[in-house]
């Protein structure tokens, strides 16, 4: 019964935006953006009535948060697992042939450390000039202790500009590469404000397995 809940198609990414603390559909939606509409209402009742999810109105009329349960906080074992053993196993290079800079922006922005940024607001753009113009530009927006992630030019005064293939920011954020490497081998240039530029190995948003790439890395290169 556990494995009819759990390992039905899209509920374990499902899960894994639910426990990094997404609760809106539409924000669902942009972390697991190849998953229909209908495909994750459907899901998402499913978790309701496993009792993994609790669905609670808002102040706003007809919008909903969903919640986990206790029983759905103790997934986040199972879920991070499922994550390190991809680390572990499924090859680097597979990884970054289905790349999607939808994906990349939206876990980019839900892990930047925004204690980092100076007290005011500060607008980050990143560009991977080998995309179409309409997945080209994507802006970071940060201001009163919050990030925002705008697909369309915010209008603000630009403080740090990246340049980068999709593949190489990528890596930097799968902890395959770093980015002292790539700005090093001129893949990704940093333009703008200089404290920022130097501080974003700090600040920047990596994937929260990151570690364990880099973990294994190290223990490869001991052995």
């Amino acid at each position: 019964m556990a494995a009819e809940i759990i390992c039905s198609r899209w509920t374990a990414l499902v899960l894994r935006e639910l426990l990094c603390g997404t609760t809106r559909f539409n924000d669902l939606r942009r972390g697991v953006p190849l998953m229909s509409p209908t495909l994750l209402s459907k899901r998402l009742k499913e978790l309701a009535e496993a009792g993994i999810i609790v669905v609670t109105p808002t102040d706003q009329r007809g919008v909903v948060e969903y919640k986990l349960t206790e029983a759905g906080e103790d997934l986040r074992g199972i879920i991070m697992s499922l994550g390190i053993w991809g680390q572990r196993w499924v090859e680097s290079s597979l990884s970054l042939k289905n790349l999607d800079p939808a994906l990349l922006m939206w876990d980019m922005r839900r892990n930047l450390v925004v204690s980092m940024f100076p007290d005011r607001r500060c607008t980050v753009e990143f560009t991977y000039s080998e995309l179409s113009n309409r997945r080209k530009s994507w802006w970071l927006l940060i201001e009163s202790g919050k990030v925002d992630l705008c697909v369309v030019d915010p209008g603000y005064e630009v403080d740090l500009y990246v340049r980068s293939p999709l593949r190489n920011m990528t890596a930097v954020w799968m902890g395959i590469s770093t980015l002292k490497a790539e700005v090093e081998a001129g893949n990704i240039a940093l333009t703008g404000d200089k404290a920022l530029a130097r501080s974003m190995h700090k600040w920047l948003g990596l994937s929260p397995l990151a570690s364990e790439k880099s973990r294994l890395a190290g223990s490869r290169a001991t052995a």
